[in-house]
């Protein structure tokens, strides 16, 4: 079940964390990728490139800013050119940014807004038009919990791309669903990611360990328990369900943690 043969899946953030677990589960599923990698970040693409082609599946990889409509619309032509069509598109590109809210510049908010948020939106914006051709498309778009069940201080503007983005998934569900589209964003708690274990910006990895014990599950997450939830979504079976968040925290956020 759940396998994703002839399917064309264009990932961001695929370097690293949630999107290159992605890519390496979409690809054992049966998928072809394109992904989009943010050099500047300093992880190997590569890597995940050759994980991807050792299963024998195809892959093409851009660097990609997806605050930069020409770098998505390149990677998007490159999928139906040289895979034949783009079926899944997973926005999982992000950054977070730790500031007080009266510290917080114009610029600064404008630029994470653009990024977290607008990014998703360029992504969907030029797969659409193929996935309408195609009479199938699946969007998912990563969330967080912070911004849709939970705030996060210092970390306002981020709260708000991914709160935003529960907004924009639920208005391309209804929009797009005749044509055989559906939209979903996936919320994911703490998972031991590089942008996670990153002290100034985010937790730490002390800090991250010490959040282990208190979720009810036992543990933090793992890239990969958000990649398999992201199959299932990119999968035939899923069709039925659009339009909403799905919490993938351990229901850490049930427990009331802070």
């Amino acid at each position: 079940m759940f396998e994703m043969t002839d399917r064309v899946a264009l990932i961001t953030g695929a370097a690293s964390g949630i999107g290159a677990a992605t890519a390496r589960v979409f690809a054992a599923a049966g998928a072809d990728l394109a992904l989009a990698w943010y050099p500047p970040d300093g992880h190997d693409i590569e890597l995940v490139r050759r994980d991807v082609e050792e299963m024998g599946r195809r892959c093409v990889v851009e660097a990609v800013d997806v605050a930069s409509t020409s770098d998505v619309a390149r990677l998007t032509q490159r999928a139906v050119d040289e895979l034949g069509g783009v079926h899944v598109a997973v926005a999982n590109a992000g950054i977070a940014r730790k500031i007080s809210l009266e510290e917080l510049d114009d610029e600064s908010w404008s630029h994470l807004i653009d990024v977290d948020l607008n990014g998703a939106w360029r992504v969907f914006r030029q797969c659409i038009p193929h996935m309408k051709r195609q009479g199938f498309g699946r969007l998912i778009a990563t969330s967080s919990v912070a911004g849709t069940v939970s705030g996060w201080p210092e970390h306002s503007h981020y709260a708000a791309a991914k709160g935003g983005l529960v907004g924009l998934i639920k208005s391309l569900a209804v929009e797009y669903g005749p044509f055989g589209i559906t939209a979903n964003a996936v919320a994911p708690g703490v998972i031991r990611t590089p942008q996670a274990l990153d002290p100034v910006n985010s937790l730490g990895l002390e800090a991250l360990e010490a959040v282990g014990p208190k979720v009810p599950v036992g543990r933090v997450g793992t890239p990969e328990d958000i990649a398999y939830v992201y199959q299932f979504l990119a999968s035939q079976e899923a069709s039925y369900l659009s339009g909403e968040l799905i919490v993938v925290d351990g229901a850490r956020s049930l427990a009331g943690l802070d």
